[in-house]
């Protein structure tokens, strides 16, 4: 009983295969920006240190939130209370209690994004780190790599097929890597979300914005296509 040569694993004489990886490459423009916001506070007892803390932290979440709908969300990260130890004699005492929240901002409003990072800046003990640029998970640009891939992988299979003298019959598989052996992939070098980080100054009342230039974004998409093809002419 004979199976066709479609469903076998390798390709024959009068049915062969050809095996081929489809890439591709694109940069576009981010479309949010994340930025770490780290509120701190220091008393002498832990009552005062967490009184500030508290207060700071709600100056913070107040004036983030006023900016609406360009900030898609507003998360509370950590927070903690550490006291400062210092000896006294032989025994320990505390020194001081240090107090920190981590919030993190994310923005779709690149021009809202520098007003708002300069103002956290001047708040009083607020440290900002970032932006972390990056696409939303449903970007479109993510399929059209994945199509432009698949196009890629049809053309480089098409023009091996056409150097022996063939022509592509069928497709047999189209597979994202690591899918055949369910290995995970953990993708191209460098690609993800490329970021930038920066630690922003205090500066005096009523300084001018940033000027942040977003970072443009790579996406890639890798699939492996298999072919059946017409007998070559060799």
């Amino acid at each position: 009983m004979t199976q066709d040569a479609t469903h076998q694993p390798y390709g024959t004489p009068e049915v062969p295969r050809v095996a081929v990886r489809g890439e591709a490459r694109l940069e576009v423009d981010p479309e949010i920006a994340r930025i770490g916001i780290t509120v701190s506070a220091r008393g002498t007892d832990r009552r005062s240190a967490l009184e500030d803390l508290t207060r700071r932290n709600n100056a913070v979440l107040d004036l983030v939130k006023s900016y609406g709908d360009p900030v898609e969300k507003l998360e509370t990260g950590a927070f903690s209370i550490t006291p400062e130890l210092t000896r006294h004699g032989r025994a320990e005492r505390v020194r001081a209690y240090h107090g920190r929240v981590l919030i993190t901002a994310e923005l779709s409003d690149f021009t809202t994004l520098g007003e708002l990072t300069t103002r956290l800046a001047d708040l009083e003990l607020t440290r900002v780190d970032g932006p972390w640029w990056a696409l939303r998970p449903t970007s479109p640009a993510h399929g059209r790599a994945r199509r432009q891939a698949v196009l890629e992988a049809v053309q480089r299979a098409r023009e091996y097929a056409e150097a022996l003298g063939a022509r592509l019959a069928a497709l047999v598989e189209l597979a994202d890597l690591g899918a055949e052996n369910a290995a995970p992939f953990a993708g191209a070098p460098g690609s993800g979300m490329r970021t930038m980080a920066y630690g922003a100054p205090a500066e005096p009342a009523g300084a001018p914005p940033l000027d942040l230039e977003p970072q443009r974004q790579t996406v890639y998409a890798q699939v492996n296509a298999r072919f059946t093809m017409t007998p070559p002419q060799l």
